[in-house]
């Protein structure tokens, strides 16, 4: 079967396509919603501006396709072999990738709410600006993936695989980043307010002028983050390890900092204004200018002073 057949049969009604064998089909501003192509090879198929809504596209092969501008919301594309593949400003709200394989694929600005990426393979993919807003992420791989600016709006990324990615401006307020793997990642400007990031892995990462208000951090990761002019007041930060962490300049007003590591953390001119430090363990830390005003310092004692010293001494 070709491009006119199938484009023909499916003006007659003819909706069943299952295992179509379609290499580099010309398909581009074909209609095909609720087509069934489980399965259908379609192997650098041009399927630009196409309208696919709502179609069965189950372990389909889309290596290397061209699917920019196409409209794939609510499609089935579970375990579908995108690698390679080119979605820039493709809309794919709603649709289900669970398992779906989009290493190297480009998703520039292309519409995802809502949808289900669990257990999606997305390395070295590019999601600038991407709307991720409600998507569910759950243990998927992003390793080394652009996310620049993307909007992650109360997206599900549990357990997410997000080493060396770049989340520069990303939007992840109220997003569920339990347990995610974030190791050396980019995080610069992005706004995680809010965002649950327990038990998550963000040694090396760089947070550098986030906004982290009221986010959970507690049993967090930390190790040399790098964290100057991070907004964090108010956040959770109870049992995190801050070990050798750059908190220069950050803002920890009221943040809860019992139990934590911060063992040669730099806290240069850092606000620690009402913050918690019972339990904490500062040794070799550099308070140099810090504000601990009403803080709860390590032996469970409130300072009600403003502080000027170098090295907490206890």
């Amino acid at each position: 079967m070709d491009s006119s057949e199938l484009i023909e049969r499916y003006k007659t009604g003819h909706r069943n396509f299952a295992r179509v064998y379609l290499y580099c089909a010309r398909l581009a501003d074909t209609e095909l919603t609720n087509a069934l192509l489980y399965e259908a090879n379609l192997f650098q198929a041009d399927l630009r501006r196409a309208d696919l809504t709502q179609v069965g596209l189950t372990e389909a092969n889309l290596t290397g396709a061209n699917l920019d501008g196409a409209n794939l919301s609510g499609a089935q594309l579970h375990k579908a072999n995108l690698s390679g593949a080119k979605l820039r400003g493709a809309c794919l709200a709603d649709a289900n990738l669970t398992g779906a394989n989009l290493t190297g694929a480009n998703l520039q600005d292309a519409n995802l709410a809502g949808a289900s990426l669990d257990g999606a393979f997305l390395f070295q993919a590019t999601l600038c600006k991407a709307n991720l807003r409600g998507a569910s992420l759950q243990d998927a791989g992003l390793t080394g993936a652009d996310l620049t600016q993307a909007r992650l709006t109360k997206a599900n990324l549990q357990g997410a695989g997000l080493g060396g990615a770049i989340l520069i401006g990303a939007d992840l307020r109220q997003a569920d980043l339990r347990k995610a793997n974030l190791h050396g990642a980019n995080l610069v400007r992005a706004n995680l307010a809010e965002a649950n990031l327990s038990n998550s892995k963000l040694q090396e990462a760089n947070l550098g002028q986030a906004s982290l208000e009221g986010a959970d951090l507690s049993r967090a990761d930390l190790l040399r983050a790098r964290l100057g002019k991070t907004d964090l007041e108010n956040a959770n930060l109870q049992i995190a390890k801050l070990e050798e962490a750059d908190l220069s300049q950050a803002n920890l007003l009221k943040a809860n900092l019992a139990e934590a590591d911060l063992a040669r953390a730099i806290l240069i001119e850092t606000c620690l204004l009402e913050a918690s430090l019972k339990g904490a363990n500062l040794d070799g830390a550099n308070l140099n200018g810090a504000l601990l005003k009403d803080a709860i310092l390590p032996n469970g004692r409130r300072r009600g002073i403003f502080t000027r010293l170098r090295k907490y001494t206890g």
